[in-house]
Formats: structure tokens, C-alpha cells, sequence
């Protein structure tokens, strides 16, 4: 999963081209030669996207095997190019996040400007580093592959105790927390769908 370029933009109302107000990029996975006509062509598709973004509105677009994620809130436009493994939801949290940054660090300045800013905004540098991986940008995806680990540990966990030779008709058996009538409905079980195996 990789995060290429993240960008904020104004979106005029009247129909011209968006003003681009932070830019960043990481285009290093690209050869040498190639990376200035990347980040030209990521300015473009960046720009095309936001003018035809609605404000309020959420947006992707596919290209080959990367994604175009824009949110364009009153205005105010975030554009996140990622590759196509890099979870929706947390693309646009992201891309919220760098709008709330955004206005919190520069309020209301940017609907007066008039042209693209040149000036790097660090802040969006260090959100392209730190939102490579997806869990930084959302906590339920975190949280979602937490469980997920923690879920393959205890299958992990039954199953070394089965390989040691212990069986579980055996554990049953012994165990002291099973009343009578649940290890004969253990055994009724397992007789009953034993029968529908196809051997």
C-alpha cells in the first residue's frame, strides 16, 4: 500500500481551474527520468479531479492500478493519490484529517488566494510518511487487524494443543466443567454429524 502525492486545493465556483495551496509527493518508486513528468501528470489529474469534485461530496477514480481518493469540503478540496490495495475508507479519513490540519493551521486565508502556492507546508510532507500505512489514518482499520492478529494467535493456540496428542473427545472426557448431560450432547453431536461425512 503506498500514499504517491497528497494535495489541498482551492475549487473556484465559477468554473476555472483549481488553485493548488499544498503539494506533496513521493515519486522515488519511479525511475530517475521520469519522476518530473510524474509529478506534472499528478498536478493535472489532481486539478481535473477537484474541478469536477461537487462541494460535500466524496470521490475516487481508478487509473490503471492506482486510485485518485478527492473530498471537497465547501470549497476546500483534498486529493490523495494511492495505489489500489490502500483501504477507501482510510483514504478518506486521511484526506479529512488534512483538511482539518489545513484550516487549523491557516484558517480562512486560502479563499482569497488567487495562485498556486509554492511554498511546501510541512505538515503534508509528514502526512504522506506517516499515513503509508493505513491503520495511522484509521483506528478501526487498526483496531480490525489487531483482532485479526489476536484471532490467528488463539487458532494457533487450540491447534498446538491438538497436535501434542491430546484429542478432544479425550479432553471431554476429563474435564470437570461438563456435567453429564453436556458430554452426552457432545457425543450426540458429533455422532450425528459424523454420519454425513463423505468418506
Amino acid at each position: 500500500m503506498k500514499i504517491t502525492a497528497l494535495m489541498v486545493l482551492k475549487c473556484n465556483p465559477e468554473g476555472s481551474d483549481p488553485v493548488i495551496l499544498a503539494n506533496a509527493s513521493d515519486v522515488n518508486h519511479f525511475g530517475y527520468f521520469q519522476r518530473s513528468s510524474v509529478k506534472e501528470f499528478m498536478v493535472f489529474v489532481g486539478r481535473t479531479v477537484a474541478k469536477r469534485n461537487p462541494p460535500g461530496q466524496r470521490q475516487s477514480v481508478q487509473h490503471e492500478e492506482y486510485k485518485v481518493h478527492s473530498y471537497n469540503r465547501n470549497g476546500l478540496c483534498a486529493v490523495g493519490f494511492m495505489d489500489d490495495h490502500y483501504p477507501v475508507r482510510s483514504a478518506f479519513s486521511l484526506l479529512n484529517q488534512v483538511l482539518d490540519e489545513y484550516l487549523k493551521n491557516f484558517g480562512e486565508s486560502w479563499k482569497t488566494v488567487q495562485s498556486d502556492n509554492a511554498q511546501p507546508w510541512p505538515y503534508l510532507n509528514e502526512a504522506l510518511a506517516k499515513f503509508q500505512d493505513p491503520a495511522e489514518a484509521d483506528k478501526l482499520f487498526k483496531i480490525q487487524r489487531e483482532l485479526d492478529e489476536t484471532k490467528i494467535i488463539l487458532h494457533k493456540t487450540i491447534d498446538s494443543v491438538l497436535e501434542r496428542g491430546e484429542k478432544l473427545d479425550s479432553l471431554v472426557e476429563k474435564s470437570s466443567d461438563l456435567s453429564a448431560a453436556s458430554q452426552m450432547f457432545y457425543k450426540q453431536a458429533k455422532k450425528t454429524n459424523s454420519c454425513c461425512t463423505i468418506l
